[in-house]
């Protein structure tokens, strides 16, 4: 079952408030991410893949998470602080939310719907492809690194 996420409202690291649709005509990346974990150096990846994608349409979007093992516990002014200095970060950063459990962001109950393997985030760094229509289109697991990303990300755009 495809999954349209366009009408989810989400605020931005700074707090702006957003809509999923406010990046309609976008191929995006969504990635939960965390400052402490040992996937956290494919920040540099996914800055690659934001630099190199970002004038044929790809937005790359981190998404803030302390769900597991308790690896992102900073306040949202020290995770982009974090994100700015130590890779460089220019990609949109939405705030922190929950992604498991009964009070689970709606952008997540709808991402762990959309395709399979359905079910829970297994840990930080799981990966979402959504196309320029909105539709949430791949769905790939923490150990898929950004640059594996490359083929299945151009042929989106």
């Amino acid at each position: 079952m495809t999954q349209n996420i366009s009408d989810i409202a989400v605020k931005t690291l700074t707090g702006e408030a957003k809509k999923m649709s406010d990046y309609a005509g976008s191929v995006l990346l969504l990635v939960n991410v965390a400052s402490y974990c040992g996937y956290t150096g494919q920040y540099t990846g996914l800055e690659a893949l934001n630099q190199k994608f970002a004038a044929q349409g790809l937005k790359v979007i981190g998404i803030p998470c302390n769900d597991f093992g308790a690896q992102e516990p900073d306040s949202n002014e020290q995770i982009a602080t974090f994100c700015d200095t130590k890779y460089g970060v220019t990609f949109d950063m939405l705030d922190k939310v929950k992604i498991l459990g009964g009070d689970k962001h709606p952008l997540y109950a709808a991402l762990t719907t959309a395709v399979e393997p359905q079910g829970d985030v297994k840990w930080n760094f799981e990966k979402f492809l959504v196309d320029r229509q909105g539709n949430v289109v791949g769905r790939y697991p923490s150990s898929t690194t950004p640059e594996a990303l490359e083929s299945i990300i151009s042929q989106a755009l």
